[in-house]
């Protein structure tokens, strides 16, 4: 009896962890170049089990999906977004290099280039700072430039350079902050082969449909196991009343 309500709690507690990951990419659904969340359940092997088929299954988040999301053109001239593989690098809020696919910049009070978040976008060198002046631009390569204050609108002036990175997706792991980092620690180096789309955003790769049609799954998934508690506790209460009777 007891296997029987262990085996339908395990399993009702490893149904919950993947409706919240289904939940929290359903959340981030409009989020700009968000990657979604993968969770899968696997079995694992019950200790001391009389027959070697006895298994549990468990949820094992399995990584991320690095497919690229649409890309929408918003005009603006601090949205970019990579074209391909390839990230944008940040500063965390930890001080650590981290790299992310929002390209929804801005430019803070103290001319500090930075995330929707507030976290400093660096270039070659580090944060890139950007002078007082009018048409910035960025180009294919990541090149920042601008016309500065006082001078006459006769060409772009480059101010720097934003560092863009393409390591292999199975070196990276995400981090509670949403970012992602190398596994080793260690920083990326830049990728001169990484593109950009300026006046452009792309779109969280979570496909809201089969998002909604895990969560009806897992939800059905739940309500078995909750069947099982139920029968175990049902059986329970027979049990007890067939030995009252014999006593």
């Amino acid at each position: 009896m007891d296997r029987m309500i262990y085996t339908a709690m395990t399993g009702a507690k490893h149904i919950l962890e993947q409706q919240a990951t289904t939940s929290h990419n359903l959340a981030n659904a409009t989020t700009t170049g968000f990657r979604a969340q993968v969770d899968q359940f696997r079995a694992v092997p019950v200790q001391g089990a009389a027959l070697a088929t006895r298994a549990f299954v468990v949820d094992s988040t399995t990584g991320s999906d690095f497919r690229a999301g649409a890309i929408q053109h918003t005009g603006r001239e601090l949205d970019m977004a990579v074209q391909g593989q390839g990230w944008f690098v940040v500063q965390a809020a930890d001080g650590t290099e981290a790299y992310t696919r929002n390209g929804s910049l801005k430019i803070n009070e103290n001319g500090i280039l930075q995330t929707p978040t507030g976290l400093n976008v660096l270039g070659d060198g580090g944060p890139l700072s950007i002078p007082p002046g009018r048409n910035v631009a960025v180009a294919k390569d990541g090149t920042v430039s601008l016309v500065p204050d006082g001078s006459a609108a006769t060409g772009l002036t480059s101010i720097g350079r934003l560092k863009l990175v393409n390591p292999p997706v199975a070196d990276l792991t995400r981090g509670d902050d949403g970012l992602f980092r190398m596994k080793n620690g260690t920083s990326a180096t830049a990728d001169p082969n990484v593109a950009l789309i300026s006046g452009s955003l792309e779109s969280s790769n979570v496909n809201v449909v089969d998002g909604m049609v895990n969560m009806i799954s897992l939800a059905r998934q739940f309500e078995m196991q909750m069947k099982l508690l139920q029968n175990a506790e049902s059986n329970d209460s027979k049990a007890t009343q067939l030995l009252s009777m014999g006593g």
